[in-house]
């Protein structure tokens, strides 16, 4: 029997934790324990964003920097969180291998689709950093686009709300949480799953998507394992 795979997306925000800039050990720390408590049972791809050092295009609007240049900033950010994950991970007896859309010479090597799946046929958790390589993709579309590459089952996007509402619930004290919904239905009532681009591209592919809080503690394990928690977008 082949085993379960699935694509958990971590902001570069949710490593954040308590500080206003970089990566809190204490979270990463978590995010170990959590993946560790799942066992061999699933094969585990992680697609890191780099929000918590640079967002390109925060830095385009707000500099007046080139999008592109911004982007490619960007990028190199989702790079350093992916070695602070394998290093705490590792340090939590965690087999983990880095591929990034652009590799570093003696670093960090190139993505390629068949390397992946052998690293995570072999039971490695795969951390996938340097967003598509290509400016003006989100890591959302990198997730998206990583999953449907490496075969996975769906989209696990790791959020600080506990799945997708009818509106704000920071801001609306009646908002209401769906517990499934359609990409059609969400794209009629204009939810912000993901960004668009990435949206599309799992509609159109049939690759489901779980939205769940992550702060709640437990969650990824049970994300990972398939537990009805959050959202589920489906076709």
């Amino acid at each position: 029997m082949m085993k379960k795979r699935v694509l958990l997306k971590i902001s570069g925000e949710a490593l954040l934790g308590e500080q206003d800039y970089g990566i809190d050990n204490k979270v990463v720390d978590k995010i170990a324990q959590e993946i560790k408590n799942v066992g061999n049972n699933v094969e585990i791809a992680i697609v890191v964003g780099g929000g918590n050092i640079f967002r390109g295009m925060e830095l385009s609007n707000s500099t007046g920097m080139t999008r592109a240049t911004a982007d490619s900033m960007g990028m190199l950010a989702t790079i350093m969180n992916a070695i602070a994950l394998k290093d705490r991970f590792m340090l939590s007896g965690i087999q983990t291998q880095i591929l990034s859309a652009f590799s570093i010479y003696s670093m960090i090597e190139g993505f390629e689709r068949d390397k992946a799946i052998r690293i995570l046929n072999n039971g490695n958790v795969l951390i996938i950093a340097g967003g598509t390589s290509l400016p003006y993709f989100t890591t959302d579309s990198t997730a998206v686009l990583r999953a449907l590459e490496v075969g996975a089952s769906v989209v696990l996007k790791a959020t600080n709300v506990d799945g997708i509402y009818d509106k704000d619930p920071r801001k609306h004290s009646d908002a209401v949480m769906y517990d499934s919904i359609s990409f059609t239905e969400a794209i009629n009532r204009n939810l912000r799953v993901m960004d668009m681009t990435a949206f599309a591209m799992a509609n159109d592919n049939n690759m489901p998507i779980k939205v769940f809080n992550m702060n709640t503690q437990g969650n990824i394990t049970k994300a990972i394992l398939g537990e009805n928690i959050g959202t589920f977008v489906h076709n």
